[in-house]
């Protein structure tokens, strides 16, 4: 089953781990050592986030590697861009409405 990213990102341990993942390859142990929580937990969520396309795992051995791919988080990024800019353009029109405000008015206040 293919879980969607925005699932992956609304839980704060699984961004905790995409943060830790991020910087540098981890065994399962290694990832779980980092948190407060049961092993089965961190493998939970570490679960989750491979389903995502978030977290690769990779065998070595008798270890299992983790490592983020952050590329779906591209998804994120251009969901949030609308938003950035719709409200850029709202405050500035705010800046632009309170710039034009009559001198009079502003030190009414």
């Amino acid at each position: 089953m293919r879980r969607d990213v925005f699932q992956a990102i609304a839980d704060p341990t699984r961004r905790e781990i995409i943060n830790l993942l991020a910087g540098q390859q981890l065994n399962l142990n290694a990832v779980a050592d980092n948190f407060d929580i049961s092993r089965p937990a961190v493998s939970k969520h570490i679960k989750i986030l491979t389903e995502c396309g978030l977290v690769i795992i990779k065998q070595q051995g008798r270890e299992r590697y983790c490592r983020a791919d952050l590329k779906k988080l591209e998804q994120v990024a251009k969901w949030t861009e609308q938003y950035r800019t719709f409200w850029t353009s709202k405050l500035d029109a705010l800046e632009n409405f309170l710039n034009e405000e009559p001198i009079e008015t502003k030190t009414k206040k």
